[in-house]
């Protein structure tokens, strides 16, 4: 006779044999191991794991800052191999990828490591590339380029670049293969919060940083294979120098205020001439009649010269000005390409290498309390502006000099010293548009506008924004000048419309702008000429806090609102823009605005709302916002 179990469920009695218990004590035991073995131990080693890569990283990040390279490619061996680890620890997760709410993050974290994988790849491949020209990049580990006199230093560091280039392909590929498998991650599909927890918004910062450093990496390499060519490797090049005085605000950075013409031949660098900005106007035949915006906001001024010469947002676009004007001068300036830098290249520069001196005065980038600015260009403008009653010969040439002396102090130590700082540094500027470069030579050319370097107004597929601001007779009052940008974008119905709010604050008193008694003028009333760039096809309904009659036309492929205003010391301007957006720019499914910031600016304080939602930003280079 068979005994029987009975298993009492909801009220009721099953009864099961001996046979049928121990099959179900199976079965759930088999359920249960199941998932310890498929989901509960990988995700323990994979955390255990995953502490050991963060040691790692961390231990790698550490060496990169002490340029440690030995250490450097131990490390990113034992990346690759944890890695590779991870991914077989997890291999079982995947049988969960379908699982609602949970399932998009393992696959994610599929995408996340195959990135990975390929990145660690390029990785490996650079710190090969680059570790038998080690202590010409600054680690520790490499050729004695310490030892070579200063003027042998560049040469070597140009066959070195060039050496380089043949490997750049294999490193693109692996760096290619990482952006396609992080462009299937989207950060947001995760929750805006766990708990307290911030998520989406972390995971939205790391996949931007990330993919924005892939971006440009793999934009870059058409101007690295450039470099041989740009630096003179196979014959001289040639380089006009333009200094942009941004406390004098100007469309593409500052007013022109000196040039030098470098050369660049196999690694020496030459000097071959220089001069303030008003010694090449007067080498012009004759000066046009100024242009309608000069005659309408310029005090004083009726005929287009040199130093007003870049009137254009448009980088490329005012360097065809200068070099209009240029052809009806009695010089014949020959160079390869126009770079422009502003101040904040020699401040941030004066800050790395240290106190320089040029013609007997000693700059440094601390602040100097006779103007609550950096002391170096409290010297320049004492220098340059200030009004005396005898003629100052050094005057002309002391930023070609200051500029030539801090190059040289750059190549004359060891590169471990100061070239990964400064390079850093450069790359920074040239993304925040300090530096802004224009080419002869197309393929340059062409590999600088892909990096974003070459001050283009750019074509953009969705709403578009640029405020341009130019200082016409307000001494160097934009050095104490306050921006905040407020803009909002509402739907009415089947129509878009955005409210701009553009606030100006002068935070610092009046200079003493009298001449007779020998002032530096340095803060005096801002007379400025403003600019709205918005997508071609807008339409204007209200423009309010303008001074002047406000006009509205086509250019450079946009709508522009234009303006004037004046901002006095310790005073404050408010101007509010409204007008409505062209539909075709706004995608129904997301709405995106490319905001790009006008170079010499440092930074803007920015509201961008859509709808009910905003993010707030300070604004130190082109920037997209998503909604």
């Amino acid at each position: 006779m068979k005994r029987r179990t009975a298993t009492r469920v909801f009220g009721g009695k099953i009864k099961l044999t001996k046979k049928q218990l121990y099959t179900l004590w199976g079965a759930t035991v088999v359920v249960i191991l199941f998932f310890y073995l498929t989901l509960i131990r990988p995700i323990q080693k994979a955390n255990a794991r995953l502490t050991t890569l963060k040691a790692i990283a961390a231990e790698t990040k550490a060496a990169a800052k002490d340029q440690d390279l030995p250490l450097m490619q131990a490390n990113v061996k034992k990346l690759q191999s944890e890695v590779a680890l991870l991914k077989k620890d997890i291999r079982f997760l995947y049988l969960y990828k379908y699982t609602p709410f949970v399932g998009f993050m393992l696959s994610d974290a599929g995408n996340g490591l195959e990135a990975a994988t390929y990145l660690l790849s390029a990785a490996d491949q650079t710190v090969a590339a680059i570790e038998p020209y080690a202590d010409l990049l600054g680690f520790k580990k490499g050729t004695e380029f310490a030892d070579q006199p200063t003027e042998k230093r560049l040469e070597t560091a140009i066959l070195t670049i060039d050496k380089l280039v043949p490997k750049v392909d294999g490193i693109e590929a692996d760096l290619e293969q990482a952006k396609v498998y992080l462009a299937r991650i989207n950060p947001d599909r995760y929750p805006a919060k766990l708990g307290k927890k911030v998520v989406r918004e972390r995971v939205r910062q790391v996949y931007d940083q990330v993919f924005d450093g892939l971006t440009l990496a793999i934009d870059a390499k058409p101007l690295f294979k450039r470099l041989p060519y740009i630096l003179g490797k196979d014959e001289e090049r040639k380089y006009l120098v333009l200094f942009l005085n941004d406390a004098e605000l100007r469309p593409t950075g500052g007013f022109i205020t000196a040039y030098a013409i470098f050369s660049v031949d196999r690694g020496k660098i030459t000097v071959k001439e220089s001069s303030d900005i008003y010694e090449l106007d007067n080498t012009l035949a004759s000066h046009p009649r100024a242009p309608r915006e000069i005659l309408t906001y310029h005090k004083g001024v009726s005929t287009f010269n040199v130093r007003d010469s870049n009137l254009s947002p448009d980088y490329p676009k005012s360097i065809e000005y200068f070099e209009e004007l240029m052809e009806r001068s009695s010089r014949n300036l020959d160079y390869d390409g126009i770079i422009s830098i502003d101040t904040q290249v020699l401040v941030r520069t004066l800050e790395i290498l240290g106190p320089t001196e040029a013609n007997g005065i000693t700059f440094n980038a601390e602040v100097d309390p006779r103007c609550d600015c950096p002391q170096a260009i409290y010297e320049l403008e004492n220098e340059i502006t200030r009004p005396v009653g005898y003629l100052k010969e050094a005057r002309k040439s002391i930023l070609s000099v200051l500029l030539y002396n801090l190059m040289q102090k750059a190549l004359g130590v060891s590169p471990s010293q100061y070239w990964g700082p400064l390079m850093s540094s450069y790359i920074g500027e040239l993304e925040e548009k300090h530096i802004l470069v224009n080419f002869k030579d197309q393929a340059s050319q062409k590999a600088m506008e892909s990096l974003n370097f070459a001050g283009r107004v750019q074509n953009f597929d969705g709403d578009y924004l640029h405020i341009n601001n130019t200082n016409f007779a307000g001494a160097k009052s934009n050095m104490y000048l306050k921006y905040k940008v407020e803009s909002h974008t509402e739907r009415k119905g089947d129509k878009y419309f955005r409210e701009l709010t553009l606030e100006y604050r002068n935070i610092y008193p009046a200079s003493d702008c009298n001449e007779e008694r020998g002032g530096l003028c340095l803060n005096a009333p801002l007379r400025n000429w403003l600019r709205v760039y918005v997508p071609k096809g807008a339409r204007l309904v209200s423009f309010v806090g303008s001074q002047r009659e406000v006009q509205e036309y086509e250019e450079l492929g946009k709508q522009v609102f234009e303006g004037y205003m004046t901002v006095n010391p310790l005073g404050k301007a408010v101007v509010k823009v409204s007008y409505e957006i062209p539909a075709s720019v706004i995608d129904g499914k997301e709405y995106r605005l490319l905001v790009q910031k006008q170079p010499g600016i440092d930074e803007m304080e920015m509201v961008v709302g859509y709808g009910k939602e905003e993010q707030f930003d300070t604004l130190i280079k082109d920037t997209t916002y998503v909604f």
